[in-house]
């Protein structure tokens, strides 16, 4: 019993010293929290992601606007609904856009990779278009797969909803760029000389980035190369019209025939060098777009034209510290393309015409015209399209809260001998009595002021007036052109003009 009792004491005093040694370890001191840091490497706005040594920075902004007299991305009243000038036609168009962007860079062996995301939430307002009704029943554009019309149930959900897209999205690594970026061969205000209007034309310009696979050298001094393959699909295609597919409404909207593109051979290949220096910088651009072209039929039966390389060049300059005022600054630059015309046109440019006005020979007044990389009619090969053009601005800042930008912008589409005979020939045009000549020249011209009266809060009024500068004359009888609701009737060809004002308000953050 004695041996027992001990036992049972000794097994007793064993626990309570093992519990008593884990009392005493009770109070553990917690893991310290790992907070934020900032991270001073690569400028403002970076910080440590936890755990990692990788800097990350957020950003964006959100605008809100109207624009008069305008198509619904902010374009020229030059086609479509817009260029209609009737009771289709909206004076307005409102656009509410988010964007938000991330950049993150980590420091290896090999230098900075660094990833870059820019997304954007839209919403915008459409126009109603004409459906041919004998009662006048109209459709909203966002729902042309839809076929309703009724403005107070489907449309609203059409007119409360809105669009994503992806504007960057890209890996830079030991000189490489990876992805969706701004093109090389863009200047470096892209399509914003003066952060105007959306449709400028006389170069190029990706405001919403391109595919692409670049290696950029860096020689010091402020000199800098790059050699690019860049998807020419997704923005660097005009048209390529078979112009056996020509009709007279089809033309009227500024289309030469049926486009017929073919499938990608070639990503389009990119040179370009930069010099950046206290006065400014220069940049020469070059690059080379193949043409594959489709069918002449609807089978592979029927043959098809030879594809044909094109080219495109541009010149850029920027002249800073002018004596007109601290921070003002002029850009310019100047282009010229052989079978490459989006490299003129930019990606936010129209590539067809299609503008009413008034006239006192006939029931109204129509201009129209169109943009291609080439043309080919039945058996025939492809005729490149040549255009050149410039475009320019000069921003001046008249104190720390204001500054005001005059831009400008012209550009010419030229059609060789054998389209413009291929062109004219058409059916299409068998009731043009007149001049018939598809050469044309659009000329644009705008003003912009903004207001900045606190940090990343800014208002802006933006005028834009273009000019129509289109080669045919005389008249031309056409059908109904039902969804822009213009009658079958008699027309006078002749140069247009129209005008756009953007009213903004924008907070970046």
């Amino acid at each position: 019993m004695k041996v027992v009792k001990s036992l049972l004491l000794g097994t007793a005093a064993g626990l309570i010293a093992v519990g008593g040694a884990q009392a005493a370890d009770l109070p553990v001191k917690a893991k310290a929290v790992e907070y934020v840091k900032i991270c001073t490497l690569y400028g403002a706005g970076f910080y440590y992601i936890p755990g990692s040594d990788t800097c990350i920075k957020l950003g964006g902004y959100l605008r809100a606007e109207v624009a008069l007299n305008a198509g619904g991305n902010y374009n020229g009243a030059y086609n479509s609904i817009s260029g209609a000038n009737n009771r289709l036609t909206n004076y307005y168009t409102a656009r509410a856009r988010e964007d938000f962007n991330i950049d993150t860079r980590t420091a290896t062996e090999y230098g900075v990779v660094r990833t870059y995301f820019d997304a954007v939430f839209t919403w915008t307002t459409d126009n109603y278009t004409g459906t041919g009704s004998a009662t006048g029943a109209t459709l909203y554009s966002q729902l042309g797969s839809t076929g309703v019309s009724a403005p107070n149930n489907a449309n609203a959900g059409s007119i409360s909803g809105g669009t994503l897209g992806v504007y960057y999205a890209f890996i830079q690594f030991a000189g490489f760029t990876m992805g969706k970026a701004v093109s090389q061969f863009d200047a470096p205000w892209i399509n914003y000389p003066g952060n105007n209007f959306d449709q400028l034309v006389g170069g190029s310009g990706t405001t919403n980035g391109v595919a692409q696979f670049t290696y950029t050298a860096d020689f010091g001094q402020g000199v800098t190369a790059a050699f690019s393959a860049q998807d020419q699909t997704q923005v660097f295609q005009t048209n390529i019209w078979n112009t056996a597919g020509m009709t007279t409404s089809s033309v009227l909207g500024g289309a030469y025939g049926s486009n017929s593109v073919g499938g990608t051979r070639s990503p389009d290949l990119v040179g370009m060098v930069r010099v950046d220096q206290a006065w400014g910088l220069f940049q020469a651009s070059v690059a080379a777009h193949d043409n594959q072209v489709g069918y002449y039929g609807a089978t592979e039966a029927t043959g098809h034209p030879e594809s044909k390389w094109g080219w495109a060049v541009q010149l850029a300059l920027q002249i800073k510290n002018i004596p007109t005022g601290a921070g003002d600054v002029i850009n310019i630059s100047g282009v010229y393309t052989d079978g490459a015309s989006r490299y003129n046109f930019q990606e936010l440019a129209a590539t067809s015409y299609s503008m009413f006005g008034s006239s006192n020979a006939a029931y109204q007044s129509l201009g129209f015209a169109g943009v291609s990389d080439a043309v080919f009619g039945p058996g025939g090969g492809l005729e490149l399209t040549k255009t050149y053009g410039f475009r320019g601005a000069y921003t001046h800042n008249w104190s720390p809260y204001w500054n005001t930008a005059l831009y400008g912008a012209w550009a010419a589409v030229n059609y060789s001998g054998t389209a413009k005979s291929m062109i004219c020939a058409s059916a299409a045009f068998a009731t043009l009595t007149g001049t018939c000549n598809p050469d044309f020249n659009i000329g644009q011209v705008g003003v912009i002021t903004r207001w900045t009266p606190v940090k990343n809060l800014t208002f802006s009024a933006d005028f834009t007036y273009s000019h129509l500068d289109q080669k045919y004359s005389g008249v031309i009888t056409t059908p109904a052109l039902t969804s822009v609701a213009k009658p079958a009737a008699t027309y006078e060809l002749k140069d247009q003009d129209t005008y756009s004002l953007l009213l903004r308000a924008q907070r970046n953050w």
